[in-house]
């Protein structure tokens, strides 16, 4: 037989059970990130193993010309030879450090200025954020394709000074991504109580604001990877990339289109194979982390 007290005590937990068992089913899908989460991760995953152990595989050198010319996909060259020689599987594994290098080093930048930039706007606001804010529209006012071919015939095509400029163009884009994250989490209780406590700006702007914008910020970051690696492929196309021989996955599609319209099609099939499922992993795994942060915000 329950008691008296027995019965407080469910009728005080029956709350909790309740929106436990009432949570929409919406909300517990969301939190999953799903099977083609893992199988994107698991392909980028190899993708950066394989440009970071490349020097280690047993693979041939990319500018070693020792073998036929044009020759088909087989066991000995999984993905065939190009017009001179050089091993395509070869030459697609080394292209991904550069193209990588300039994908990943080019958000470093963007999130790291524009970023930083605009978690401190969207908190302090005031001359700052209009200042910013400023900047940023500026940046944004011009053409980026033509801002990015012109500053890399000024300045240089070495793959680091690809990535600088990306990184650059980059930096107004998630200014504004992480500003108005900032701006939505500065407001809200747990940021109000941080002041009331007498917690320093410094401290509100790291322990209370980054973790939450953060996830957000690094979601959208992953897919302008993807939008700066078809960037350096664009400059490819252009002559403004890095010089061959050094393989990259834009300079590879490149070299290869003379042979679209004959049997050796393989040298510009392949790299453009990995380059299109690796821009669509880098694209799924941004796109449902940002579903999934999105889905946590909205139930703060």
């Amino acid at each position: 037989m329950r008691t008296a007290e027995d019965r407080t005590a469910s009728e005080a937990l029956a709350p909790d059970a309740l929106r436990s068992t009432a949570e929409p089913s919406e909300a517990r899908h969301a939190r999953r990130l799903g099977p083609a989460f893992w199988i994107a991760s698991a392909w980028i995953i190899l993708v950066v193993l394989g440009a970071l152990l490349a020097g280690v595989l047993p693979i041939d050198s990319p500018y070693a010309l020792a073998y036929t010319p044009l020759a088909g996909p087989s066991l000995h060259h999984l993905f065939g030879t190009d017009e001179l020689g050089r091993d395509t599987f070869s030459r697609v594994v080394y292209g991904a450090r550069i193209s990588l290098e300039v994908g990943f080093g080019s958000m470093v930048v963007g999130l790291g200025i524009g970023g930083t930039a605009g978690l401190i706007a969207g908190y302090v606001q005031g001359t700052f954020d209009a200042i910013s804010n400023m900047v940023a529209n500026l940046i944004l006012s011009f053409p980026a394709l033509l801002l990015l071919m012109a500053v890399v015939a000024f300045w240089g095509r070495a793959w680091w000074q690809i990535t600088v400029i990306i990184g650059v163009i980059a930096i107004a884009p998630l200014f504004r991504v992480v500003r108005a994250s900032s701006l939505s989490f500065s407001g809200r209780d747990f940021v109000v109580a941080a002041k009331a406590l007498g917690a320093t700006r410094w401290r509100i702007l790291t322990r209370e604001l980054l973790p939450n914008v953060l996830p957000a910020a690094v979601s959208i970051s992953l897919i302008g990877v993807a939008l700066a690696i078809v960037a350096e492929g664009t400059l490819s196309f252009l002559g403004l990339s890095v010089a061959p021989p050094t393989p990259t996955w834009g300079n590879l599609i490149a070299e290869g289109q003379s042979s679209i319209a004959r049997s050796d099609a393989w040298i510009t099939f392949w790299p453009s194979v990995v380059m299109f499922l690796t821009l669509l992993a880098l694209n799924v795994v941004g796109d449902r982390l940002q579903h999934r942060f999105d889905v946590r915000e909205g139930r703060l």
